[in-house]
């Protein structure tokens, strides 16, 4: 494995988006994180020639629609390290190219991070990639959202167990909440989620989850929404859930 600290084989700058987007985030990025982060988007290009990873392939879509939307979970992290100085573990629940998870790696060396996924085949790209970078304490768990939640190493195990844009929020909640520990935290990622958060009220009180803190806001420097969800995790999963796979999705708990 390569050293963390080694320069990155040279690739494409992403045409200088990923350098304009420093001022909008909220921890600038070192040299070894901005290369590290070029080092992904390239791979991310080649391995698209062969796998469906992602739609968005061009140089501002990678930097902001990519890159950027992942980082702003990096306040998020910072607040609950504030509050529990221990050792954080992060789980990505559907995490695909592994965003926002491999992106939080980069910007949070310091965090363990599990990348969750049902298709072997995108788990294969993010291990290419974690490789190459030399990163540490991260690692790929190849399952469905709720056979994970059913898995003993893993259930009720996170700190912060996180997901962009992979299901409404009712269903999206039973996948995750029974990953995350008493007094961790759920956040979803949305775009525009006003209708899915009161149709996931009774879902979240049912599998533990607290009343959910809304932040939305515009993606600094474009005019796209963003809703980041916040649960708290106050009590246990009761053990009938996650349901088994294909329940979830047909009839969700609202």
């Amino acid at each position: 494995m390569p050293d963390a600290g080694a320069p990155l084989p040279r690739t494409p700058d992403l045409g200088g988006h990923l350098e304009r987007i420093q001022a909008h985030l909220s921890e600038p990025l070192s040299d070894h994180q901005h290369d590290q982060l070029l080092s992904y988007a390239r791979l991310l290009r080649e391995w698209n020639e062969k796998l469906n990873l992602t739609a968005i392939l061009d140089d501002e879509g990678i930097a902001v629609r990519h890159f950027q939307d992942s980082l702003t979970l990096v306040p998020a992290i910072r607040t609950y390290q504030q509050r529990h100085p221990d050792k954080l573990l992060l789980a990505d629940v559907g995490t695909g190219a592994g965003f926002p998870g491999l992106v939080l790696k980069i910007a949070c060396p310091e965090i363990d991070v599990v990348l969750i996924d049902a298709l072997n085949k995108r788990l294969k790209f993010l291990e290419a990639v974690i490789a190459e970078l030399g990163l540490l304490g991260i690692h790929t768990v190849h399952a469905r959202a709720e056979d994970a939640g059913r898995m003993k190493n893993l259930r009720e195990q996170f700190d912060l167990v996180v997901a962009r844009a992979v299901a409404a929020l009712p269903v999206l909640a039973e996948y995750c909440l029974p990953l995350v520990k008493k007094k961790g935290q759920f956040i979803a990622m949305k775009a525009q989620a006003e209708d899915e958060i009161t149709s996931a009220q009774k879902a979240l009180a049912i599998l533990g989850g607290s009343t959910p803190i809304i932040q939305t806001f515009l993606l600094p420097g474009t005019d796209m929404q963003r809703t980041l969800i916040a649960v708290d995790k106050v009590r246990p999963t009761p053990p009938a859930y996650p349901r088994k796979a294909g329940k979830v999705e047909q009839n969700p708990l609202q």
